[in-house]
């Protein structure tokens, strides 16, 4: 990890112009509504159409799909007024955020009983049952992880709360979630769906009309992802789930061997007419905070688009994605998105194999692949993890993150990243606390070793507090394990 003023140099000099347009990045804080649309406010606010949204037609049904989704992950939330120390789904905000997104014609919500604690699907079925049922469409899925609800009976019985949470009597498109992920992922698999009988029951249940379209959401081991789409012929999916981004489409198993490139997904799902649903498409917000090089690059192509938005069009551009999720959490996020696909304007050849060009350059930073979706949290020892990771990322990406007390500005760049460390996550939920106990391991789809990725980022703040290079502790603190 080498990211001293010779390295950002070199970045610069790889670039395709003289940089010339000023960075558009926040700075390094613990603010967490720092995302893609919080980066770029100087852009112009111009009316969203109400009648121009893009739809993609399900070869199955016929469904006229709005290209935009909106993922139910992350919904805004608010002290609960019975206990301050907690904090509940701002159910106001998400009724507005529903209806604005009705009203520019976005029409597939996708949910699940795992999302925000538990409280995405009662909070969705309260905001679109205000709605006519056939002006949108539900995605939910049985999301039985834990081994206490492999049993037929509690599986089903998720299900059908689901349905009732959810306040409708058929489910438009149904998965089964996280496909693929663990260490013994077929094993893991069969107990999940096939000793219990429950991908028949789903099967059973798509045949009795209460769920539309059956399919499944990948994490992980593409033999699973593999074996399933083998089976075609015998369960006939619907539609499958995947990570796909400008990242992911070739450098996917750069970032981690265990991933596999979205390039692979999307071509086998194409040679079988399966339509794909676009998940992460910003990569957890990671692609709407870039390194200062690559957004102004982007911002010398189209100074009047976000830094956003160069993803989503990338997802959309690609004819057999039904829809691609976004999980707007705020107000901004929906209506940047909104001018993206209303209408879509596929990405010329040139632009994708800029934004490929691009990836290769965002892979050189030393990030970690976090998407912060909460899958491994709660910490047992209460660190939180994804705050964490995102603040470490923010500080890489804009190369202040000095090497050594020679770095140029080492002692404005330690300050600064040690103070912002403190208000992005509290002392006592940071890395240092980590005690490798593992238990998240399992739960995480980027499949990232976070306790070691723990240890990595404890050595950066410990050789800041110390005044002393990082790769120096590092090293001492080897040669101890030795």
């Amino acid at each position: 990890m080498h990211f001293d003023k010779s390295r950002r140099n070199f970045l610069r000099k790889a670039s395709l112009a003289t940089l010339a347009a000023a960075p558009v990045l926040a700075s390094c804080s613990g603010d967490k509504k720092n995302t893609a649309v919080a980066t770029d406010e100087n852009l112009p606010q111009t009316p969203i159409p109400t009648d121009k949204m893009t739809y993609r037609t399900d070869p199955s049904k016929g469904d006229k799909v709005s290209l935009l989704g909106y993922g139910c992950m992350r919904w805004p939330t608010i002290p609960d007024p019975k206990d301050p120390t907690n904090d509940i789904i701002d159910q106001e905000e998400v009724n507005r955020l529903v209806d604005t997104a009705l009203e520019h014609g976005v029409n597939y919500f996708d949910t699940s009983p795992a999302y925000c604690k538990g409280r995405s699907e009662e909070a969705v079925g309260i905001a679109l049952s205000r709605h006519p049922r056939d002006k949108y469409f539900i995605a939910t899925k049985l999301s039985n992880f834990d081994p206490s609800t492999w049993p037929r009976e509690k599986s089903i019985e998720m299900y059908r709360n689901s349905l009732k949470k959810l306040r409708t009597d058929h489910i438009d498109y149904m998965l089964l979630h996280g496909v693929g992920m663990g260490e013994d992922s077929h094993a893991t698999f069969n107990g999940r769906y096939i000793d219990n009988g429950i991908l028949d029951f789903l099967l059973a249940e798509r045949e009795a009309g209460r769920i539309r379209h059956l399919g499944f959401s990948y994490h992980g081991d593409v033999d699973i992802f593999n074996m399933l789409l083998a089976q075609h012929d015998k369960y006939k999916w619907d539609f499958v789930q995947i990570q796909l981004n400008y990242l992911d489409w070739e450098h996917s198993k750069q970032i981690n061997p265990r991933n596999t490139n979205a390039s692979y997904l999307y071509g086998e799902l194409q040679k079988r007419n399966i339509p794909a649903v676009i998940m992460e498409p910003l990569l957890g917000g990671r692609l709407s905070k870039l390194p200062q090089h690559v957004v102004t690059m982007l911002k010398e192509q189209e100074p009047q688009k976000s830094v956003a938005s160069w993803a989503f069009r990338y997802a959309g551009s690609y004819p057999d994605v039904l829809t691609v999720l976004s999980g707007m959490t705020y107000m901004d996020h929906l209506e940047d998105n909104l001018r993206s696909f209303c209408p879509l304007v596929p990405l010329t050849k040139e632009q994708t194999d800029f934004l490929h060009q691009m990836a290769g350059v965002i892979c050189s930073y030393p990030t970690v692949p976090c998407n912060e979706c909460q899958y491994c949290m709660p910490c047992p020892y209460g660190l939180d993890i994804p705050g964490i990771f995102g603040h470490y990322n923010k500080c890489v990406n804009q190369g202040e993150l000095p090497e050594t007390p020679e770095s140029e500005g080492y002692a404005k760049a330690r300050r600064r990243y040690l103070a912002s460390f403190d208000r992005a996550v509290a002392p006592e939920r940071q890395a240092s606390h980590c005690v490798g106990c593992g238990k998240c391991l399992d739960h995480c789809p980027q499949k990232i070793n976070i306790p070691k990725e723990m240890q990595r980022i404890d050595i950066v703040a410990e050789a800041l507090r110390r005044g002393m290079p990082i790769e120096a502790l590092s090293q001492t603190k080897a040669s101890k394990k030795l």
